[in-house]
């Protein structure tokens, strides 16, 4: 299946989304923005699957049990959760690749190295890579976002970002939400990656092109 080139765009403001939560600590606007539009249900790329249809249940649900509206301690216990997940590596749920690629575990190799040449090929660049490495999922769904809309106005080949993502995301991204689901205390990020990962490979079969053997 392949999406319509006006499809595409809208498919980018999904992937802006997903950078967005994955980007930093939940606040009360974001909740209260997130209820407004009715988040997962306004995505573009709806449930294409039953595994997919229980994702966004999930998110739905996981939503939901945040108090309305959240109290300081409800934010306080979202952004330790952020914390172990993004920052301190207390959950062992890296958002950077090359801790799932090399046989070292060790942040900043050569899939950072990899993706940073992909990136520079379109004209981008990671903002300070030694606080954000080029290899990570905010960095990846940016990337995604920027090349679904060059595909949108026919300046880039959908297949190319099919590549990308079988090549680089696809490989660790159901890893990562496995472990964090297995270390969450609290439902929302647990949530948020599972939907992710079924986004992500929805939107690889929009994209078309021969699937990695």
């Amino acid at each position: 299946m392949r999406a319509p080139t006006e499809a595409l765009a809208e498919l980018a403001d999904d992937a802006e989304t997903l950078a967005r939560l994955h980007d930093r600590e939940l606040d009360a606007a974001t909740i209260a923005a997130l209820r407004e539009v009715g988040f997962p249900d306004n995505l573009a790329l709806l449930p294409p699957s039953a595994e997919a249809v229980d994702a966004w249940a999930a998110m739905r649900a996981a939503l939901s049990s945040i108090p309305n509206p959240p109290q300081a301690a409800d934010l306080d216990a979202l952004a330790v959760e952020y914390a172990a997940i993004y920052l301190t590596g207390a959950y062992g749920a890296s958002p950077a690749e090359s801790v799932w690629l090399d046989q070292d575990h060790i942040a900043c190799q050569q899939p950072m190295f990899e993706l940073r040449e992909i990136y520079q090929a379109a004209g981008l660049a990671a903002e300070n890579w030694r606080k954000r490495p080029d290899d990570h999922l905010v960095l990846q769904l940016q990337y995604i976002a920027r090349m679904l809309r060059r595909a949108a106005s026919a300046d880039f080949p959908p297949a190319d970002l099919a590549g990308m993502m079988d090549a680089h995301l696809l490989r660790w991204l159901p890893d990562f939400a496995a472990r964090v689901a297995a270390r969450a205390a609290h439902p929302f990020h647990a949530a948020l990656a599972h939907l992710t990962v079924i986004w992500c490979h929805a939107l690889r079969d929009v994209l078309g092109g021969p699937q990695p053997g």
